[in-house]
């Protein structure tokens, strides 16, 4: 592959897990981090001995750098992968003010691969903004890509291509395993990418809906034996944020526009569920607010590029101290819950921390409420 040059814009876990893939193949890799001003050599040594971005930054090794607009000068291909904090519509702002960050020091003939999503007609954005900046033409002297990934561990399998050109280079950094990839057009790109989002919170949101009426404890039974109880609120809010852009495609009432308010919805009333069922425990318990402590288990990944699932915890943070004062939530699953005179209502986010709370529960007189469809309680 004699040793592509390659700069990776974001120090996020989808962009250090691509970047280490192209290192460890011998591609000439530079990872940014956008909170210093220099652009980190990974050497494919490094790539196999940190397998995420929190193994890097504890362990803090000695890595050779150089000025980011130097980096980005020499590459060939530039990932944009940055961390969005920013929510509603100042998240726009925040994603253009990165991009041209990223674009600014382009060189002619290289090309630059677009990974959040960007809903439909985006990337025709992205392209007036990418030739502003450089002043280069899209297609003829500088190229660009669009890979929307969700999963940092599963890249999708079409890469959207201005005119649909093909790149072989690229295909090749990108390639892992026997996955064949293909090159499609950028609109086209999108809308694969919309059905993807779309079938899954169709899906998503037909079970939370119909979870709703399971009332008796023989129904609820039946279904939380069935697969459904190991979907939390972690896996509710993956692609949050895809649906969300496909939802700033479109102005006006038509059909796809009640299938996106739908997921939102839905997710929304999960949520407003999720807290009607803790007030419920309470009453059941003749739990008094002033002596319950609610305990709201959720380990986040601290560096993806989307910040939909830390927004949420917040969301539901608040929206708990409205009916109870002591609110608190663990990001951490080694967190220490048998401190407190008071009684303790733990609601578990993840099927891995509600492993964890569970091996701690022991003889506790923990109640467990399980953040999935049917909001089991564990007493």
């Amino acid at each position: 592959m004699g040793g592509a040059k390659v700069v990776v814009y974001g120090l996020s876990t989808e962009g250090y897990s691509l970047a280490c893939q192209m290192a460890i193949k011998g591609a000439d890799v530079h990872i940014i981090d956008e909170s210093t001003p220099s652009a980190i050599s990974l050497k494919s040594e490094i790539a196999k001995t940190y397998p995420n971005v929190s193994a890097l930054k504890e362990d803090e090794p000695l890595l050779a750098m150089e000025p980011i607009d130097v980096a980005i000068s020499k590459a060939q291909y530039l990932f944009f992968t940055p961390r969005i904090r920013k929510t509603g519509q100042d998240t726009k702002t925040e994603i253009h003010s990165k991009f041209k960050d990223a674009a600014a020091s382009l060189k002619k003939s290289s090309s630059i691969i677009y990974t959040l999503p960007t809903g439909f007609g985006g990337n025709n954005e992205n392209i007036s903004l990418l030739e502003h900046v450089t002043g280069f033409e899209v297609g003829k002297s500088i190229f660009y890509y669009y890979l929307p990934v969700v999963d940092a561990n599963k890249l999708p399998s079409v890469i959207g291509s201005f005119n649909g050109n093909e790149d072989s280079k690229l295909l090749e950094l990108l390639i892992t395993g026997k996955k064949s990839k293909r090159f499609v057009a950028l609109s086209s790109a999108e809308h694969f990418h919309a059905i993807d989002i779309l079938s899954q919170f169709s899906s998503l949101c037909s079970i939370l809906e119909v979870c709703k009426f399971a009332q008796d404890e023989i129904t609820k039974t039946d279904l939380s034996s069935d697969q459904f109880q190991n979907i939390f609120l972690d896996d509710m809010i993956n692609g949050l944020y895809d649906l969300r852009s496909l939802g700033t495609s479109f102005e006006g009432a038509n059909t796809l526009m009640y299938l996106i308010n739908g997921g939102i919805k839905g997710i929304d009333g999960y949520i407003k569920r999720l807290i009607d069922e803790i007030r419920a425990t309470l009453k059941k318990n003749d739990l008094k607010a002033s002596r319950t402590k609610i305990a709201i288990s959720w380990t986040l990944d601290q560096h993806e590029m989307r910040g939909d699932k830390i927004e949420m915890l917040q969301n539901l943070t608040a929206r708990l101290r409205d009916y109870i004062g002591d609110v608190e939530a663990y990001e951490d699953p080694n967190f220490d819950l048998f401190h407190s005179d008071k009684t303790t209502i733990v609601v578990a986010c993840s099927v891995e921390d509600f492993e964890n709370i569970e091996k701690k529960k022991k003889d506790s007189d923990l109640i467990i409420i399980k953040a999935n469809p049917i909001c089991e309680i564990i007493q």
